[in-house]
């Protein structure tokens, strides 16, 4: 069976930009924008034009500076709304807006006081009014995950009649569990006339953790497009990890799926949005955190430099990282000591070694991480001259 496409949406720049402190002007978006084509993500959403001139304003060079991704503006249900987006979208080669409504029983009943089938109107409504602007619309049904699987299948294919082309079924407040989702994302899939001729797009987020394995359980289910940002960021506890979801997909060929993400360009870009927004990115953090392929452990050191593969799934080039790192502390073996005195420079014996690992580990108990410094002083403070290679 031939590999499933999964389009990548990126919405770093609207639902990233959300995270409070994390705010970008418009030559920053364009930067950050430019690398994401070059990324090789299929979608960028640009902004949320109508919310702040600045941001209608990114929007439009944002659609004037990239040619090859489409540029998506987002909006409410809202005549206004959408007209202010097709105004800002006026220069993209490829446009899309992104229009929708709450569907779950709480936003229907005290967001919009409102009926089940007012709100289907009100969906109907915006798609009909986005789709004389532009021919790809995508809905969103907000708070999909806590929505009726019955009455989103209705709203769904109501709005597959009136001109949709993607449905976004957001786990808006990162509620379900990944069985759940993707055994909602199935329903849709089984229930749904017209499915088959629009995509379904996965919109997670991360409130418990499982905004990523909820994504991959709606590509599992049918999905074809993952709504993400660059080191998850986003609303609250952020959303779907852009750089987790694409090397998931690389990872397991069971999946039977691909991107285009070139997957070399990921800590570069992490660091760039990380820098533009002043937003740290955890060291832990899955794939572009600094400690993803660090190893202190002395048995997951031995086990590493006699063979990456041992403790490591990922090449770290395959991510734009130069090499693992073999960080030095009390917990750290011999094989490691050797490891890097050979780095610096050092060439020993196995009974050099030995006695030199001693002093190492009187050092190691005191600091957290032995540097190479440190070692240079451990080689004059210990009786071995040790040979420095050329």
């Amino acid at each position: 069976m031939d590999k499933r496409q999964v389009l990548i949406f990126d919405t770093t720049l609207r639902d990233g930009e959300q995270v409070p402190g994390c705010k970008l002007n418009t030559p920053q978006k364009i930067e950050i924008a430019k690398q994401l084509e070059l990324l090789g993500v299929d979608v960028i959403e640009a902004g949320f034009p109508i919310s702040s001139p600045g941001d209608f304003n990114s929007v439009v060079e944002i659609s004037k500076s990239v040619s090859e991704p489409i540029i998506c503006g987002l909006s409410r249900g809202v005549k206004k709304d959408i007209e202010v987006a097709a105004e800002a979208l006026k220069y993209a080669k490829r446009p899309r807006i992104h229009t929708g409504i709450g569907t779950s029983p709480s936003h229907i009943k005290y967001k919009f006081k409102s009926t089940p089938e007012l709100i289907m109107e009100r969906a109907i409504s915006a798609v009909k009014h986005a789709k004389s602007f532009v021919e790809d619309v995508e809905f969103y049904a907000e708070d999909a995950g806590r929505t009726d699987n019955e009455y989103l299948a209705r709203v769904c294919e109501a709005v597959i009649k009136a001109g949709a082309t993607v449905l976004n079924i957001p786990d808006t407040t990162g509620y379900c569990l990944p069985d759940e989702y993707g055994a909602k994302i199935k329903y849709l899939m089984d229930n749904v006339r017209g499915i088959e001729n629009v995509i379904i797009s996965a919109h997670c987020h991360n409130d418990l953790g499982l905004a990523t394995a909820n994504s991959i359980s709606a590509v599992m289910n049918g999905a074809r497009q993952i709504e993400c940002t660059i080191n998850g960021i986003g609303e609250r506890a952020g959303n779907t990890s852009l750089e987790e979801v694409s090397m998931i997909m690389k990872q397991h060929p069971r999946l039977n799926v691909y991107n285009n993400i070139n997957s070399k360009m990921l800590n570069p870009i992490s660091r760039l949005v990380a820098e533009r927004m002043g937003m740290f990115v955890q060291p832990n953090k899955a794939i572009v955190g600094s400690n993803a392929f660090a190893h202190s452990s002395g048995i997951h050191q031995d086990g590493v430099i006699k063979n990456r593969e041992t403790y490591e799934i990922i090449d770290p080039e395959e991510v734009g990282v130069h090499e693992s790192l073999i960080v030095l502390t009390a917990r750290s073996g011999r094989a490691a000591l050797a490891f890097r005195l050979h780095k610096i420079g050092y060439s020993i014996t196995k009974l050099e070694l030995d006695e030199i690992y001693q002093i190492f580990l009187e050092h190691a108990d005191k600091k957290k991480e032995i540097t190479d410094e440190d070692l240079h002083e451990i080689m004059k403070i210990s009786n071995v001259a040790g040979n420095v290679e050329a």
